[in-house]
């Protein structure tokens, strides 16, 4: 079985900002993506590397 986790620098996260509402985005482990929760979008983190473009992002439902 081949598991691939993928790592983001902590401080690249730090300096990451919803490019919508340039807010602050958490960092979702479990699903390996960014979370704006006022854009109510998640950008996904593909080998290691957070996707900012609102294209890619996936829209959180309640």
């Amino acid at each position: 079985m081949d598991i691939t986790v993928s790592k983001v620098d902590p401080k690249l996260l730090e300096l990451l900002v919803c490019p919508l509402t340039k807010g602050r985005l958490s960092y979702d482990r479990e699903k390996n993506e960014l979370i704006s929760e006022k854009a109510r979008l998640a950008y996904p983190i593909r080998d290691g590397i957070p996707i900012m473009l609102i294209s890619e992002a996936r829209r959180i439902e309640d």
